[in-house]
């Protein structure tokens, strides 16, 4: 079989790749003839001999694709697929990383010598030349940003989540199903190598916390939705559950990194996140549009006479609290959650429960602000009917042609993360609208004619110029109503006296 451009080129990608783990600092000189070898192993190379000349900048997506396609052609990787190159490419970048131990060793001597900013700077600069986070994929995917009367609404659409082919998919269902490690948040992940059903994390390391004086792990998110996107993991495989040590959790964290905010999904379909099997927490380095919304109406409660409440200026319903001692954002904050877990409106349509099943439950996110810190709870409810069969406060059917999954965290702090077929569909979309085409004629973007003709009438004039963000902008005003849809309460009238009850029976005065 031929071979790509020869064993001279393989020689110098290698040699381009052991070079790259030294611009990074990933390893030394010293490590440099074990790398070499590390490397010649994972590719099944008994020989090496290393190129002369001075080596260029490398550019890592080229130089590990000349090592996967001369992997595949060698028979070493037996799929030229998505699903096995990320495997295998997973498998040569750990080739170039430290052990855990040392990396966590220089991030607590940078955390004590420096700053704790500049302790994640340095893990997350490490994440990324490690290749966990793909860089040359997060750049893919689309992002803009939508004014809104909330303030500027942050879209994405995801590309860099690679979508898997068919063959993987059959392998991965003939694939034995293992219980180790138990989900992708485990510890069990660092290090290790992946199969066609579990992620490869060879190239993966963990910094260990303590947190509610048990073990914790903290990562970054290999998709990067936002600046210094952070995963904060309890060491043991339990599910999510919303209590007063929650926010306990929120802010021992938040004390660590005063930086970082630290939010959690809620903890009951519907409402909750992808994974409500793993206690977790999502965190970063980024001010979303929520954070930065106004309180519209304080309120006060007596038995804490040091903190600051109101309802936010937002969709959703929440509910901010302010302190500058956090252990009484914490107790507050369980008043808070063990009230809405029994409260029942029917005038408002909210119900504690039915037939048994619990519905209402919250996402509450943790910050520092200057000397004060920061306790948003944003109040949940899950409750389904024959009208709204996917939840009453989820997005509304006729939204689903944009977004249909759970409003999570991340949605709900105004970062709308939408599916990754859109950017196709968009295109599609521009087109049919610029030549006047019939959109229903169209099987893969028929489901977005209705949107289409509602908002077409606003811009007489469409240009080829114009078009890209007349559909941007109209897809943020969809993600707004999204929003609206997940609200409890509604912003105005009878919406914000239905909240202004609740806080009355939680104990809060008018301010």
């Amino acid at each position: 079989m031929k071979k790509t451009g020869g064993i001279g080129m393989i020689y110098e990608a290698i040699k381009k790749l052991v070079q790259y783990g030294l611009d990074t600092g990933l390893i030394t000189e010293v490590d440099k003839i074990y790398a070499t070898n590390q490397i010649l192993d994972v590719m099944r190379m008994d020989e090496y001999e290393e190129p002369e000349g001075e080596s260029v900048e490398t550019d890592l997506e080229s130089v590990l694709k000349e090592l996967l396609d001369y992997a595949h052609e060698t028979g070493v990787m037996p799929e030229d697929s998505i699903t096995y190159r990320d495997l295998f490419d997973t498998k040569l970048m750990n080739c170039l990383m430290p052990r855990p131990g040392e990396i966590e060793k220089k991030f607590w001597e940078i955390y004590d010598g420096e700053s704790p900013e500049a302790a994640t700077d340095y893990y997350y600069k490490l994440s990324q030349d490690s290749d966990y986070i793909r860089r040359y994929r997060i750049k893919k995917d689309m992002r803009w940003v939508t004014p809104t009367k909330y303030g500027d609404l942050d879209i994405t659409v995801n590309l860099s989540k690679p979508e898997k082919d068919p063959k993987a998919i059959a392998a991965a269902k003939l694939a034995k199903q293992s219980g180790y490690p138990k989900c992708q948040l485990c510890m069990e992940n660092e290090g290790y190598a992946g199969r066609t059903n579990h992620p490869a994390r060879n190239n993966h390391r963990i910094i260990r916390l303590k947190i509610n004086d048990s073990r914790w792990g903290f990562q970054y998110s290999p998709y990067v939705y936002y600046n210094e996107h952070c995963i904060v993991f309890n060491g043991q495989h339990i599910p999510m559950k919303i209590e007063k040590n929650t926010f306990v959790k929120l802010f021992d964290f938040v004390r660590l990194f005063p930086h970082y905010f630290l939010g959690s999904n809620a903890d009951l379909p519907i409402v909750g996140g992808s994974i409500l099997s793993h206690d977790h927490f999502q965190g970063g380095n980024y001010t979303f549009a929520m954070a930065k919304a106004p309180i519209e109406k304080y309120y006060q409660m007596e038995e804490f006479p040091g903190v600051e409440a109101g309802i936010v200026k937002w969709p959703m319903a929440v509910l901010r609290t302010r302190s500058k001692n956090p252990d009484d954002l914490i107790r507050l904050g369980d008043r808070v959650l063990q009230t809405w877990r029994g409260y029942t409106d029917e005038e408002a349509f909210i119900f504690a429960e039915t037939d048994g099943e619990p519905h209402n439950t919250i996402t509450p996110i943790a910050r520092k602000k200057g000397e004060m810190y920061e306790l948003d709870l944003v109040l949940r409810n899950n409750i389904t009917t024959e009208e709204y069969p996917l939840g009453v406060y989820h997005p509304h059917q006729e939204l689903h042609h944009i977004k249909k999954e759970n409003i999570g965290l991340i949605e709900v702090m105004g970062l709308a993360v939408l599916p990754s077929r859109l950017k196709a569909e968009l295109s599609l979309l521009a087109e049919y609208i610029l030549e006047k085409k019939d959109i229903r004629s169209n099987e893969m973007i028929e489901k977005h004619a209705d949107w289409v003709e509602e908002f077409l009438p606003q811009y007489p004039e469409i240009t080829k110029d114009t078009i890209d963000g007349i559909l941007k902008k109209e897809v943020g005003l969809v993600f707004e109503r999204v929003l609206e849809d997940a609200g409890v309460y509604k912003c105005g009238g009878e919406g914000r006296e239905a909240f202004g009850r609740f806080l009355h029976s939680t104990g809060f005065l008018e301010a």
